[in-house]
């Protein structure tokens, strides 16, 4: 097991199965099929990120260096935590882009009974040790546990 911390985003606390990306989210073309179109399991629909393409990204801890697109990201995630299709939590071995941490930020103050921590600046040794499958666990004060 190892353990990396970060920034605080978004409080809280989660236990999940790793989802990796190694290259950054377009938060709309990943949750577009979720939004628009009744996906529960907010399959990702993003055909140009192999990593994440076809995975189910409810309840998961999503692992990546960033995220990418426009000024839509932010909205989408907070759409998906309004939705109750969000993931456990989002790790970013980077500095979360501002519209993205916005997004995570709207959610936990606005919406009640919605938890999706954000923890941000991890590291590169991050991202290079997580891997699919694996259980990730998010404490308090940003602390990541990867086993």
């Amino acid at each position: 097991m190892r353990t990396f911390t970060g920034r605080v985003i978004s409080p809280g606390e989660a236990i999940a199965e790793a989802v990796v990306s190694h290259g950054g989210l377009n938060t709309l073309a990943s949750f577009q099929k979720a939004l628009q179109f009744g996906d529960k399991k907010a399959t990702c629909g993003d055909q140009n990120n192999p990593d994440l393409y076809g995975k189910q990204m409810v309840g998961r801890a999503l692992c990546l260096p960033q995220t990418i697109g426009s000024t839509t990201g932010g909205l989408v995630l907070y759409c998906a935590c309004a939705m109750k299709r969000q993931p456990a939590c989002m790790l970013f071995s980077e500095p979360i882009d501002s519209l993205a941490a916005a997004g995570a930020v709207l959610a936990d103050v606005w919406l009640d009974d919605v938890s999706m921590p954000v923890i941000d600046s991890l590291g590169e040794e991050f991202l290079a040790y997580v891997q699919d499958g694996m259980k990730v666990t998010v404490r308090d004060g940003g602390v990541v546990e990867v086993a």
